[in-house]
């Protein structure tokens, strides 16, 4: 039984009926996707992380998505996803150097294909970008990009309902248990759903089942406003660019997409509070925050205007930053994958693949989730992570 049926939900269910033959429902509350992240993100990936199981997992779901045909293509119902992979690039001032070369180490222990470049190669390398006040830049050679998501979570749900998957709409509210095993799922519309396995894979909403089980999941939807920006600005080999001050900015069809951290309190913004409603987009971020430092940084998105905005939700683990994929503590066959703070999307195939295979208790072909355990909340051991879009 999964609770949620976005990437990360249909993800783990399409692995465990296609690949371990398992019986699954997954109940979602919200078929339409009106609030999902899933629908909502901007649906990038990246190997560039500051931890080892981020790049991991990352690096094994890029993988799988460059043969996502071959995966979830079904008679009729191609799995196109129109992945593309100019990169990530991002820049960092004098006062970010040191922070960029330490995380560039891990990552090329790791063996992310990434290199590290002066600004004269990348005045060379994007005659566009304007790099006077840039020390460095941290480019992704291949592996990063970005990729259709709803298309991507529209594949894994179809492969799961080949496979045997039932989808059940309703709102899960809480459990049934018998010591220390949860017997069954218990929604709103008075239905009680029985199952020998539970997983909690509910997004920015996961905190409250697990509290229904005793279990703190640190786990707040926090809105991000996306920008889609039309220019006449031409920029050959455009990455996906994050700028020093956390503004981004990828090509999107014949335009750009762009988007930043939300103004901070002390700035006299709204800060970053617990699940704001989506319609309200701050267009005065990118008014103050966003095209400033777009024009500066690329001097021909002087010319440059607003055509549409959407907000979504980050599923952020405020303990952390990083997901929290696997047994719940206490439970015997409760599990969670939840709290990925943005990257998701891009790790749902990973994450499902090695959470499925973990249930079923059997060889994981995916990296290891032993680092995004639950129960390094209970147990106080954060595992931080930095780079954080």
């Amino acid at each position: 039984m999964i609770t949620g049926g976005g990437v990360m939900g249909s993800a783990t269910a399409c692995f465990l009926a296609r690949d371990h033959g398992a019986q699954v429902t997954v109940v979602e509350r919200d078929p339409t996707w009106t609030r999902a992240s899933s629908a909502l993100s901007a649906s990038s990936i990246r190997q560039q992380f500051g931890t080892a199981v981020n790049i991991a997992l990352s690096t094994w779901s890029v993988q799988f998505l460059r043969r996502v045909e071959d995966e979830l293509g079904l008679p009729g119902a191609p799995a196109g996803i129109g992945l593309v992979e100019p990169g990530y690039l991002y820049l960092a001032t004098p006062e970010g150097e040191a922070a960029m070369r330490k995380v560039h180490a891990v990552q090329s222990a790791r063996g992310a294909d990434v290199a590290l470049l002066g600004p004269e190669a990348l005045r060379t390398r994007y005659s566009w970008l304007q790099v006077d006040d840039i020390a460095l830049g941290s480019l992704g050679l291949s592996g990063e990009g970005w990729f259709d998501g709803p298309a991507l979570h529209q594949a894994f749900r179809r492969r799961a309902q080949v496979a045997g998957v039932r989808f059940v709409a309703a709102e899960a509210t809480g459990f049934d248990t018998v010591g220390d095993r949860v017997t069954s799922l218990r929604c709103a519309d008075g239905s009680v759903l029985a199952a020998d396995a539970f997983v909690l894979c509910a997004g920015a909403w996961s905190a409250p089942l697990a509290a229904a089980l005793g279990v703190d999941l640190p786990v707040r939807a926090r809105k991000r406003d996306v920008f889609v920006l039309d220019s006449p600005a031409r920029l050959p080999g455009c990455p996906l660019l994050i700028d020093p001050s956390g503004v981004w900015c990828r090509p999107e069809g014949r335009g750009f997409i762009s988007g930043a951290p939300p103004r901070a309190l002390e700035a006299g913004g709204p800060g970053d509070p617990d699940e704001p409603p989506l319609h309200a987009i701050d267009h005065t971020l990118f008014d103050e925050v966003i095209w400033p430092a777009l024009a500066a940084r690329v001097p021909a998105f002087e010319a440059l205007r607003v055509r549409s905005a959407w907000a979504g939700y980050y599923e952020m683990n405020l303990f952390d930053h990083n997901g929290l994929a696997g047994a719940l503590p206490g439970w015997r066959n409760a599990w969670t994958a939840c709290g990925f703070s943005g990257h998701g999307m891009q790790q749902s195939p990973a994450v499902g693949c090695a959470l499925a295979a973990a249930m079923a208790q059997a060889p994981n072909p995916a990296p290891s989730l032993e680092a995004l355990s639950p129960a390094r909340v209970a147990e106080g051991r954060p595992l931080l992570e930095p780079q954080v879009i």
